[in-house]
């Protein structure tokens, strides 16, 4: 019966009825929505457990990175915090030849739109919560922190499970349009809880437009208690005007100590 139902659906699968599992990929490959499971880990000192009385970071990086990547910032931005980095679960096809070896991705692209990133940024918010419940304890606060893909992620998850997370900081990422449904659940009580959000990005950023950065300050706005800035002269990286203002905020928030 199994085999007929697959058959009869084109092959996709019964979850693919639901509208979460959508094309094919040209870029990894894949559908957009094919469900993910995070395998892959990297803990800060004493397995994350250093400084159990602040919140613990957890970092997403972003397209063809790992799980090394981002979490450096830590050593500036939160030195005394606990750290656990994800690494996304797909590896960007060919960059296994690269000098530096395999890089992944959260997406089956680098950026994807519209209806592939709302399918896409589920798929990939629901494997790193998933994650979160069975390796996380329930009482620790946890917030959540990526750059471009990782950033969007960090927003996304509080539309899927905002009750979790403490805490947000995108950075240089992204807005899925919710054009999907079911890919935003969380989306209609998220403003009554005012989590706090930290969004940066750059004004000569060339791989995400103006405009979508513009459309996620205002999504925030509403949905949020944020604190946007634009640095000027930055491009798609990360500089070190954005880390002292990042800092600050998280001492404000009383996450980190403040101190170096």
């Amino acid at each position: 019966m199994g085999n007929a139902e697959a058959i009869s659906d084109g092959g996709k699968g019964a979850e693919d009825r639901t509208g979460l599992i959508g094309r094919e990929s040209t870029a990894v490959p894949g559908r957009f929505g094919d469900p993910l499971t995070v395998e892959y880990a990297l803990y800060s000192r004493k397995e994350a457990t250093a400084n159990t009385s602040r919140p613990l970071f957890l970092i997403m990086h972003g397209w063809g990175s790992n799980e090394e990547d981002v979490a450096d910032l830590m050593r500036y931005v939160a030195p005394y915090n606990d750290s656990i980095s994800l690494r996304a679960p797909m590896m960007v096809p060919g960059s296994e030849k690269g000098m530096f070896g395999p890089g992944y991705t959260w997406f089956h692209d680098m950026r994807p739109e519209w209806e592939d990133l709302d399918r896409d940024g589920y798929a990939a918010a629901k494997a790193i919560d998933e994650w979160v419940g069975e390796h996380i304890p329930a009482d620790r606060q946890i917030v959540v922190m990526g750059f471009s893909q990782g950033g969007m992620l960090a927003v996304h998850l509080l539309r899927v499970n905002p009750e979790r997370y403490r805490a947000s900081v995108c950075l240089s990422g992204f807005l899925a349009p919710g054009l999907v449904e079911g890919t935003a659940p969380a989306d209609v009580r998220l403003a009554d809880l005012e989590k706090p959000v930290f969004f940066g990005f750059g004004s000569e950023d060339t791989i995400v437009p103006k405009y979508e950065f513009r459309a996620l300050a205002a999504w925030l706005d509403e949905h949020t208690w944020l604190q946007a800035h634009e640095y000027d002269h930055l491009d798609h990286s990360v500089d070190i005007r954005e880390l002292n203002d990042l800092r600050q905020w998280l001492a404000d928030i009383n996450v980190s100590s403040g101190l170096m």
